[in-house]
């Protein structure tokens, strides 16, 4: 008799445990979710620009030698600029062969060419037309690239963002009041983006025509940043 209450009290006690560690089950908290990007304009203050000597020869070392004797110029004209050596890196070299190519007969090696090309880093636009006429002047026969770029963003960037999120909680704003009620507190905030645009790239200048102007003008325009944001909001319904 005795061994029975003990074990129907052990059966008993065991029901209460399950229903005890049994999970809570909770309604999932009413939320709108939105998401908005900003733009913000801003002047670059500097740039850089590719600079590449490129010379042809019946050997490689004499190529090589030609090409070393002229960016030597190019880089000498540059520094007396005010271009410090921190300003002026090799970002390509390279040595190719060239060929002839003749109807029904193997190719005929002609000759190498060889490319020396430096990125040069400019702080100062007013000198970006000087330096272009000045390494073309001494030996450049190539411009590959001028990109221009800001050194300090963080005043464009904070302001687009703020726009993004005061756009992204008009459009909640919005939606809750359409689906009968109000907009609750902020309850996750994703901030993206931040890169900026560059106008339309430059196309490539040739020898040349550079040459032939005595003060080239580069105008640097305006860079657009734009920055994204998407964000989930509590919603209350009205009673």
């Amino acid at each position: 008799m005795l061994l029975d209450k003990v074990l129907v009290l052990s059966v008993f006690s065991g029901t209460l445990l399950s229903a005890q560690s049994a999970p809570m089950t909770h309604d999932p908290i009413p939320t709108i979710a939105s998401s908005a990007t900003a733009d913000a304009k801003f002047t670059p203050d500097r740039a850089t620009i590719s600079i590449a000597v490129q010379t042809k020869a019946p050997t490689a070392a004499a190529a090589a030698a030609d090409n070393a004797t002229k960016q030597n110029a190019v880089l000498s004209a540059l520094r007396a600029l005010g271009l410090t050596n921190e300003q002026l890196s090799t970002t390509g070299y390279s040595v190719s062969p060239e060929y002839r190519y003749d109807p029904n007969r193997a190719p005929t090696l002609t000759g190498y060419t060889v490319t020396n090309t430096v990125l040069a880093d400019i702080h100062d636009l007013k000198q970006i037309g000087k330096v272009l006429d000045t390494a073309l002047a001494n030996g450049s026969n190539m411009i590959s690239s001028l990109d221009f770029y800001a050194s300090n963003t963080d005043a464009a960037r904070q302001k687009a963002l703020a726009e993004a999120v005061v756009k992204a909680r008009a459009d909640a704003e919005v939606a809750a009041r359409a689906a009968g009620g109000s907009l609750g507190p902020l309850m996750h905030l994703n901030v993206g983006g931040g890169g900026s645009y560059p106008p339309p790239p430059r196309p490539m200048f040739a020898a040349k025509t550079m040459a032939q102007s005595a003060d080239t003008q580069i105008n640097p325009g305006q860079q657009t940043l734009t920055v994204s944001v998407s964000a989930d909001w509590r919603f209350t319904p009205n009673p």
